[in-house]
């Protein structure tokens, strides 16, 4: 069937109107609009900009070396090809030509070809399918022939065909083909390897931006180096962790300031979850500083404006939010990176309560609830850690049960270190409380004594 034919592609450079030379090349034109109407060519590299001479596209893998027909898709992998349609009369003889390029002869697939030169290219004559021609967009065109590219004409900036719109289709659709169309284009795979810049960086804006802007990225950038090669050592379990947004850090404390009195100076504020006053774990006396841990972010925020250099024991303390990754560390170091999946976190989540710790099953793994954890790997607040996968715990059991009854010996012996620190603290208050009464009793007393000595030296 004879009818013109138009299609549109949306280029990062700007917008390109082909019409298609249906009489000549029908099957070549079906196979293109086709392709294009099931969104194949959407995210498509100009893989090969020769100055002055074509630029290459319609790869999805951006090698040169991939691509199929649409009759593969419809009628299986041995119509991946399809045949040349050459005629005499077309010749690649001005600027914006269209024509198939082919792996082999008769090998045409869903690559193409787009003329860069004003005059006329000889040497594709003859042995490549002319298709169509660009009738609109001649400025877009002549910006990719001018794009930097390396000394194999690969642009240092991806150029992308980013979407096609066929403006008229006289083809009717094959059997099956609508089963092929998807309702919304695929979403662009990144290439880890690609060290080029992508077609929506800014080259102007990078080129204008001041001295401060340089130096923040470049530290920013910096500061993920060093935290990969923690990760890299084993100090942080994620190179993008963050500590809890709900954690307070407090010091210049005073050392007779225990858990239970910031405790409850802080609790005006919010539930708190955890309050630690640390101390040497020698002699158990206090370091001067704590780590108050909320339920909330804005609980810890309130405190954090309101508590700041408040006299707290005949000190002023300062608070800050908590930097420290340690409860992090531990849990990594414990249980390692992965920790369970969502809909795990979510029965975990669901489970827990405050003060409590026990285990239960769930999704073939065995879980262990941690009310008073600061957060998961990736800065958040896990409340749960993945003990053992029951699936593979076969041949290991023993030695996780064995590792199980040593964190928990652990967990009682800093309870038991925590009890006697806080019974000291108490013990510590009763005796300044006695020796305040007995002295002043002992004042009283000679006060009284005083005074009758006065009234006896009158007399």
């Amino acid at each position: 069937r004879a009818a013109p034919m138009a299609v549109l592609l949306e280029t990062s450079k700007g917008d390109i109107v082909i019409d298609l030379f249906v009489d000549d090349a029908p099957k070549t034109c079906l196979n293109f609009v086709k392709l294009c109407k099931m969104k194949y060519y959407n995210h498509c590299k100009f893989f090969d900009i020769q100055k002055d001479f074509m630029a290459q596209t319609g790869d999805p893998t951006n090698t040169g070396r991939g691509g199929d027909s649409v009759f593969k898709f419809l009628y299986g992998e041995q119509a991946r090809f399809f045949e040349d349609e050459i005629h005499a009369t077309r010749k690649h003889e001005k600027f914006g030509t269209v024509s198939m390029a082919p792996a082999a002869e008769n090998a045409n697939a869903s690559q193409f070809i787009i003329t860069t030169r004003a005059g006329a290219v000889d040497a594709l004559d003859g042995t490549r399918t002319i298709f169509g021609e660009v009738s609109e967009g001649m400025d877009v065109l002549r910006a990719i022939n001018e794009a930097y590219c390396d000394e194999s004409g690969r642009p240092w900036q991806n150029i992308r065909i980013k979407h096609c719109v066929v403006l008229d289709d006289p083809f009717d659709d094959p059997p099956g083909f609508a089963e092929l169309v998807p309702d919304a284009s695929p979403p662009r795979k990144e290439d880890p390897d690609d060290d080029r810049l992508e077609d929506d960086f800014d080259v102007n804006a990078e080129m204008n931006k001041d001295e401060a802007q340089i130096e923040e990225e470049k530290r920013g950038r910096e500061a993920h180096n060093r935290a990969v090669v923690l990760e890299l050592i084993g100090d942080l379990p994620d190179a993008d962790a963050k500590p809890p947004e709900e954690s307070l850090f407090v010091c210049k404390l005073n050392p007779v300031t225990t858990d239970e009195d910031l405790e409850i100076i802080f609790s005006r504020f919010g539930k708190v979850l955890s309050c630690d006053v640390i101390r040497d774990f020698k002699t158990g006396a206090s370091l001067g500083y704590a780590f108050v841990n909320f339920e909330h972010k804005h609980e810890a925020e309130q405190a954090y404006f309101k508590m700041d250099n408040v006299l707290i024991d005949d000190r002023r303390i300062h608070v800050d939010f908590s930097q420290s990754m340690h409860h992090l560390w531990k849990n990594f170091k414990r249980f390692g990176k992965n920790g369970g999946t969502e809909e795990d976190f979510d029965e975990a989540d669901g489970k827990s309560s405050r003060g409590m710790k026990r285990t239960f099953q769930g999704a073939g793994r065995t879980f262990e609830i941690k009310s008073n954890a600061m957060g998961h790997i990736s800065g958040g607040n896990a409340r749960y850690a993945m003990v053992q996968d029951n699936k593979s715990a076969g041949k290991r059991d023993d030695k996780h049960r064995d590792r199980k009854y040593s964190h928990r010996d652990k967990d009682e012996r800093r309870d038991r270190k925590r009890d006697r620190s806080r019974s000291r603290d108490r013990d510590r208050k009763r005796d300044r409380s006695r020796s305040r009464d007995r002295d002043r009793k002992r004042d009283r007393s000679r006060d009284r004594e005083r005074g009758r000595d006065d009234g006896r030296s009158r007399r």
